[in-house]
């Protein structure tokens, strides 16, 4: 019969002890993505990475140092620890945060995050890595404009329901300085019934979403939408 005894004392050599990091494995998240990032990974340690929200003009940065995870070979054995580089590491905060996200395809729209091996700062940034700060900018740029996009469609689709478009989209919008109808908050509108069959309808969008009566003929036409 395998297995701990009733009472048994745990074998010292199964403790999970991390070793000392090397002080030299560093590598530097950087964000220009206006939202705060809180990445969790609960299979490495350590795992948890938060990075504050960041612009093009004031990026925010993360250096983070390898991790590690451990593998149990046997029960009379100590259990392995597996070391996972910063480079690893970093390149996951990235990919799982960006992997996934609506309109982000991973290559040329996705948000403005990215990493660099070594400890970056402003001024290295700026004096040795321009080009990718640039970069940066220009995919999340390009997925905006594809957020943009998907947000009017959606915005048609469901006869102006703000609840149908995302918050980031919103904050697209706004960081491109679009002006929408849909980028007023949902808690902000004010539903009003509609004059053709009494349902509670959209203020800002001019066809009722229950009957699609064209209940505002000059709000249509400045929309370009057929009566």
């Amino acid at each position: 019969m395998s297995g701990k005894l009733v009472g048994e004392f745990p074998n010292p050599f199964r403790r999970a002890i991390r070793s000392a990091p090397n002080p030299l494995d560093k590598s530097t998240v950087i964000s220009i993505f206006p939202l705060a990032i809180d990445e969790n990974k609960p299979t490495i340690q350590p795992g948890r990475f938060q990075i504050p929200p960041g612009s093009y003009a004031k990026p925010s940065f993360l250096t983070v140092g390898s991790s590690s995870w451990w593998k149990e070979l046997s029960d009379q054995e100590p259990i392995l620890e597996i070391p996972v580089s910063s480079i690893q590491v970093a390149d996951s905060i990235v990919t799982d945060y960006c992997n996934g996200l609506l309109g982000c395809d991973m290559g040329d729209r996705k948000p403005g995050i990215f990493f660099i091996p070594g400890d970056i700062n402003l001024g290295s940034l700026l004096k040795d890595h321009k080009l990718l700060l640039e970069d940066a900018k220009r995919k999340q740029t390009l997925w905006y404009t594809s957020l943009i996009k998907l947000a009017d469609a959606e915005w048609a689709r469901s006869s102006g329901n703000p609840m149908a478009i995302w918050d980031v989209m919103r904050l697209a919008a706004k960081e491109l300085n679009v002006d929408k109808p849909w980028i007023k908050d949902f808690q902000l509108a004010e539903l009003v019934n509609c004059v053709a069959c009494g349902a509670l309808r959209n203020p800002v969008y001019p066809i009722c979403q229950a009957c699609h009566t064209v209940v505002d003929k000059s709000l249509a036409t400045k929309l370009g939408i057929a009566s």
